[in-house]
């Protein structure tokens, strides 16, 4: 029986597995099977930095030489097709099998189409991957008039670099508020204000409701009756779990492929990582799936122990981060529904008129923090949060006095 591990998929989760199995000496038995062609590389700049052409390759988590001298042995552009739990192997599309003792799934997740775009338009576009955003950096350098459908992380950086570049943005938002599920009301109010500011029209509770396409491409958008007209169209309307080799492999899958504290799926020779895992967060009331690098990382380092017989309960706090024009997002918890009980939410002075946090409190317990601007703050509310610190909303608001004076005592 082999002793490969095999690790399908080249994000960050499959990178940071890469990272720590090697630091354990365990390179030799690894396995990276990318449906890329790239090497796993940093996803955030692509739509910011990458997008406005100041990058003309994606930045890479490590270079060639180091899986080389690591010896880990990579399948790039060669797409795993099936999984074999019988007989533990992994079939890829070259025809290729590779036999494997333990098997991780890292493979994402991809953007949400709409029904009545399901056929690729010439000026239409979407952003989970380097080729995605290689498109969609030559597509919007030719439009002007460009239309965002979908007001959560990626339409909003991606609408925030699109005005920079001097284009005329509208975005579409289906709920009443940006970034509904992810972030706060008073976050939610602050970003809308700074973008509006900014020269982007944000229609909040507005949906199309037809598209007209000409010769392959959409010349316009129909809201409410009112013809919007189109350069380019951008669908940012949330992402899927990559689970259809998990399912078809009959492992349990519930909007993700559920796993345990240890990254465990429902067969404990296969475990999952990353955007795709739908898991127990303890600080949550039920199972969720976080789309975060961080989420990625921390849940990769978990099943590395696991991987190397040193199993450790997964108990990473959540923390996230979106660059959006002038703002620079920083989420620390999980920020808890506007209807909790005991729920108080205080604003914490920033650094400058343009910076500020906002600490969320449950029945007195400090349980989230959003920082706008503010980095320090960021960095210490984590450990206030790590640590289970919950100064007084009095105190903890005073910019007077540093976060990290309450870590004390």
């Amino acid at each position: 029986m082999t002793d490969a591990i095999v690790i399908i998929g080249g994000g960050h989760a499959a990178a940071q597995l890469c990272a720590g199995l090697a630091e354990a000496g365990q390179g030799a038995r690894t396995h990276l099977v990318c449906e890329e062609n790239w090497l796993p590389y940093h996803r955030p700049p692509l739509s910011k930095a990458f997008l406005k052409g100041e990058e003309s390759e994606p930045q890479a988590h490590r270079a060639p030489a180091w899986y080389a001298e690591a010896g880990i042995q990579l399948h790039l552009g060669d797409a795993a097709v099936s999984i074999d739990r019988t007989a533990r192997t992994v079939g890829l599309r070259s025809g290729a099998v590779l036999p494997w003792g333990r098997l991780v799934i890292a493979t994402g997740t991809r953007a949400r189409a709409l029904p009545a775009l399901a056929t690729p338009l010439e000026n239409m576009a979407v952003l989970r991957a380097v080729h995605e955003a290689l498109q969609l950096r030559t597509r919007l350098a030719a439009a002007q008039r460009v239309v965002v459908l979908g007001g959560g992380f990626i339409g909003l950086e991606v609408a925030a670099t699109a005005r920079a570049l001097g284009k005329d943005v509208t975005l579409l938002e289906a709920g009443p508020r940006l970034m509904g599920r992810a972030v706060s009301p008073e976050l939610s109010a602050h970003v809308l204000a700074a973008h509006r500011a900014a020269g982007i029209d944000v229609r909040l509770d507005t949906q199309a409701s037809s598209f007209e396409i000409v010769d392959g491409r959409v010349v316009s958008v129909d809201v409410g009756g009112e013809p919007l007209p189109v350069d380019l169209l951008l669908v940012a309307v949330g992402a899927t779990p990559e689970t259809a080799l998990a399912e078809a492999a009959g492992l349990e899958c519930a909007d993700g492929v559920v796993v345990d504290e240890f990254m465990q799926t429902s067969d404990p020779a296969v475990l999952a990582v990353g955007d795709c895992t739908r898991f127990h967060e303890r600080r949550a009331a039920s199972a969720l799936r976080l789309e975060s690098v961080q989420n990625a990382n921390d849940q990769a380092r978990t099943a590395v122990a696991t991987l190397l017989g040193a199993p450790r309960s997964h108990d990473a706090l959540a923390w996230f981060w979106s660059d959006q024009g002038g703002l620079r997002l920083q989420m620390a918890g999980l920020v808890p529904a506007s209807t909790t009980t005991g729920l108080i939410t205080v604003r914490r002075p920033g650094p400058n008129a343009n910076a500020f946090s906002l600490l969320h409190y449950v029945e007195g317990q400090l349980v989230c923090v959003e920082s706008v601007n503010a980095p320090v703050d960021h960095m210490m509310s984590r450990k206030l949060l790590e640590a289970g610190r919950s100064p007084a909303p009095e105190v903890a608001t005073d910019p007077a006095v540093p976060l990290k004076n309450h870590l004390a005592g």
